[in-house]
């Protein structure tokens, strides 16, 4: 890693300690307002909560990260400690003005229940923001050869696109029990920055957003921890995984380590859909196949559950730091295979089958849980709620 000098060092803590302060005050206030709008999930037979809890926590990370990030940029501008040309005007764009419009997309999502396509649209819209401000995947590792492979602008443009609507829907997907989805991205933002800061890369101005989404984040979960007092909500699912997906576009080779990183969402939401498919069922329909409701359904507690999948991803964001380039992507592939035999075994184990499925009338036609009539998105997953 690359010797950072005392101001740097001083800077990243203060803006990861600064968007944790914020982000802890900003919850309990948009606890509140939800809470009066009645924007809130209610329990039901499927649901963990026992009694409503309010969603849409999401605009609180957003606005602790927009604000931080804005105030941090304009600091280490002025410090003279950004030294990289990696964080450019239109990546600044992208990552700040992308995020406070996935948060207000996700937010009129939470508050009118909108139904699945309207969801895929505002995801649409966010990859479009990103391509249509230069932000691409120029290149991706070699598996095969030292180097890099180089991506045709267009092909470069749809990678991109994809790449954003696939990690806004594993996490998602992944968004099932209270503090997942935002401890997983915790664990992820935190590796991107490490990794930012690594002498092959060195670009501190990617580093230091990351520090600050992983301090929002932390601030947020503090009350998104089991029993959580309020839940992500949409409003965080797409602002997650769009500043993730951005995060590890922007910069050198981190595409690979933010799929080696986000492993477990990104092969649970691919698993989940092949055996859906399998079984002639919608990609996504829902059900209780996820990987965190076979372990659950193992005889794991909530937060052991939890606490497993954080230290998975934990080994899987060390495998990125001391890996590079083709390594990642064996070891990314390594643990897809894995991984499918583990969920077949855990499957056979728990009961077999892809899930008990959920009805559809009652569940939604979500790309995302469905767990609320006729919407997509949201905590606890893309279908039914594990029991506690």
């Amino acid at each position: 890693m690359t010797e950072a000098s005392p101001s740097l060092v001083a800077l990243l803590g203060g803006a990861f300690a600064a968007a944790a302060l914020l982000a802890l005050l900003l919850t309990p206030v948009v606890r509140r307002f939800a809470h009066g709008l009645g924007v809130v999930d209610r329990p039901n037979a499927r649901r963990v909560n026992t009694r409503p809890i309010p969603r849409g926590g999401g605009l609180a990370v957003a606005a602790a990260y927009v604000v931080v990030a804005l105030g941090s940029l304009l600091v280490a501008v002025q410090a003279g400690a950004l030294r990289d040309d990696a964080l450019r005007a239109n990546g600044v764009v992208a990552l700040i003005a992308g995020a406070a419009l996935a948060a207000l997309l996700g937010t009129v999502d939470d508050w009118l229940d909108l139904r699945a396509r309207w969801q895929l649209a505002g995801q649409l819209v966010l990859a479009g923001l990103a391509v249509a401000l230069g932000i691409s995947v120029g290149a991706l590792a070699n598996p095969f050869a030292p180097g890099v492979i180089r991506l045709d602008p267009v092909f470069g443009a749809a990678f991109t696109a994809v790449w954003i609507l696939g990690m806004i829907n594993s996490i998602n997907f992944i968004d099932g029990l209270d503090g997942l989805s935002s401890g997983v991205a915790l664990i992820a933002a935190v590796t991107l920055g490490i990794i930012s800061l690594t002498a092959a890369i060195d670009q501190p101005g990617i580093a230091l957003l990351c520090f600050v989404f992983a301090g929002a984040l932390l601030g947020f979960l503090r009350w998104n921890f089991h029993p959580a007092t309020i839940f992500v909500g949409t409003s965080g699912v797409m602002v997650i995984g769009y500043t993730l997906a951005i995060l590890s576009i922007l910069g050198t080779a981190k595409v690979a380590v933010a799929l080696l990183v986000l492993g477990v969402p990104i092969i649970d939401a691919f698993w989940i859909i092949v055996r859906r498919i399998a079984s002639g069922r919608s990609p996504f329909s829902p059900d209780r196949g996820h990987i965190h409701h076979r372990l659950l359904d193992l005889g794991l507690s909530h937060t052991q559950t939890v606490l497993l999948i954080y230290g998975l991803c934990a080994c899987l964001a060390v495998l990125s730091l001391v890996l590079s380039g083709s390594g990642q992507l064996y070891a990314f592939l390594g643990v897809f295979v894995l991984s499918g035999l583990a969920l077949l075994v855990v499957a056979r184990s728990s009961g077999g089958g892809i899930g008990e499925p959920v009805d559809e009338d009652e569940a939604g036609d979500g790309i995302g849980n469905g767990a609320r009539t006729a919407r997509p998105a949201g905590e606890h997953g893309d279908g039914v709620r594990p029991a506690r």
